[in-house]
Formats: C-alpha cells, sequence, structure tokens
C-alpha cells in the first residue's frame, strides 16, 4: 500500500469489527488543490481509509493468506464535509466472510457527528493475478504493525491479536 489514509487502530476485534482514526492536517498537500481557498478532505479519500479499515479487517482474518481488494462500493453516503482539524473515526464491521470476498457495513463520524456511511464489498484474490505478485509479502502485517492494530486488537478467541507466523 503506497497511501496510509488512516493515522492508527483504536480497537480491532479479529473477523468482526476495526476502529481507526484519521487526524486531517492542513499540511496534506492534496488538502491545498481540493478545492483552493477552501480545504476539504476529498470523499473518495474518506472511502480509501475506510475500505483501508476494513480490508485490513477482512484480511487479517485468514491470517493474510489470501489478497483483499475494494471490489465494490455499494453505498456512500456523505452527511457533511471532512476538513482539516478533524478527527475522523472509521468503524468497519464485517457483515459475512466467505471464501470468495466480505462484505462490511462502515461508518465515519467526526466526533458525534455520523459524517458517512458506508457499504463496502472486497473480494479474494490469488497472489498472483495477470503473472504478477499484487503485494509484497509481509506488507500488510507490516501496515497492521505501524498502525498498531497489534496492541489494541483482539484474536477471535477473545485473546490478545498476535502477528502471524511468517511461515504460515
Amino acid at each position: 500500500m503506497r497511501w496510509y489514509w488512516i493515522d492508527r487502530f483504536v480497537a480491532f476485534e479479529s473477523g468482526r469489527m476495526a476502529k481507526a482514526v484519521k487526524n486531517i492536517s492542513l499540511a496534506e498537500e492534496h488538502l491545498h488543490d481540493h478545492f483552493p481557498g477552501y480545504p476539504v478532505m476529498p470523499n473518495v479519500l474518506v472511502i480509501e481509509g475506510v475500505a483501508q479499515t476494513g480490508g485490513l479487517l477482512v484480511g487479517e482474518y485468514n491470517g493474510f493468506r489470501e489478497k483483499v481488494v475494494l471490489a465494490k462500493v455499494q453505498k456512500a453516503v456523505f452527511h457533511c464535509e471532512a476538513v482539516p482539524g478533524d478527527t475522523l473515526l472509521y468503524t468497519a464491521i464485517v457483515e459475512n466472510i466467505h471464501p470468495h470476498g466480505a462484505a462490511v457495513q462502515a461508518t465515519s463520524h467526526k466526533g458525534d457527528v455520523l459524517q458517512a456511511e458506508l457499504e463496502l464489498v472486497f473480494a479474494h484474490l490469488r497472489s498472483d493475478v495477470g503473472g504478477r505478485e499484487l503485494f509484497e509479502a509481509g506488507t500488510l502485517v507490516h501496515m497492521m504493525r505501524i498502525l498498531r492494530a497489534y496492541e489494541v486488537g483482539i484474536a477471535a478467541d477473545g485473546s490478545a491479536l498476535r502477528e502471524p507466523d511468517e511461515d504460515a
């Protein structure tokens, strides 16, 4: 993953739910172009942040043995803008996970205010599509580590979330 659109996880329950925060700062270059003189976080980047939250949740469920990609934004309703100084709380809840993919219900909140409601569909892919590797080995585990998922995470059995074995 080239860009991170979440800053850290604040809750992570394997196969069930994840919460992540995104602090919007005027230091982010994309805000200077969208829109000049009136910086607003583009809704598509909010979707990407929510998708990263849900995608890591879905991928972790199977120990990242399957590649997870956002296949469809089933629903995206935005109730207000996100601007510099806002902190967004993304919540992703797994509706179902099956061999071909997963469905996730998600929200974005600014404090107590509902900022967006989303329904996302993820697909599981082979690790090599079109003869090339989609992701480098360990990239998603590294991302989970950086975003502190293993510090706040709970495994499906109620124990502390642990990094998958490299040999798995």
